[in-house]
């Protein structure tokens, strides 16, 4: 009886502990409104209110495969459907436009889709493949928001 009661206690430690660490990161985080309009420069890289500027991101690729989107794979957040030159942001609103020079040259991108809330800074370029997307991998590079 006594080593059921020990686990029990270790068990309720270990949740508690467990429970205060995952409230403790969610109000560290600092959330920024994905349709919003005005950024902080200190969180954004963008030197000015507003849309323009520019700034180091990690930049992923994903691929219409459940594994990688919801259940809707080839449906954007926005309500469209995935295609060349889409990519998901959470820090920018949709319909932003960004161009990748280092890696895209002058190619631009227009924000449709959004990724998990954990991902608040990074960009996520649509491929047609996994190949493709897994082949790109994960770099950053300097966005350029239009």
């Amino acid at each position: 009886m006594k080593k059921y009661t020990i686990f029990a206690l270790i068990l309720a430690l270990f949740i508690a502990l467990k429970i205060g660490i995952l409230v403790g990161e969610a109000q560290d985080k600092t959330q920024i409104e994905p349709e919003s309009t005005l950024y902080d420069a200190a969180l954004t890289g963008v030197a000015s209110p507003g849309l323009s500027g520019a700034k180091y991101a990690v930049i992923t690729a994903y691929s219409s495969t459940p594994g990688q989107t919801d259940d809707t794979p080839f449906i954007t957040a926005s309500g469209e459907r995935v295609r060349d030159g889409i990519v998901a942001a959470n820090w920018l609103p949709f319909g932003a436009e960004i161009r990748i020079p280092e890696l895209f040259g002058n190619k631009v991108f227009i924000v449709k889709d959004r990724m998990h809330r954990r991902f608040s800074d990074r960009v996520d370029i649509w491929f047609a493949n996994t190949k493709e997307a897994k082949k790109f991998g994960k770099q950053t590079a300097l966005i350029e928001v239009l």
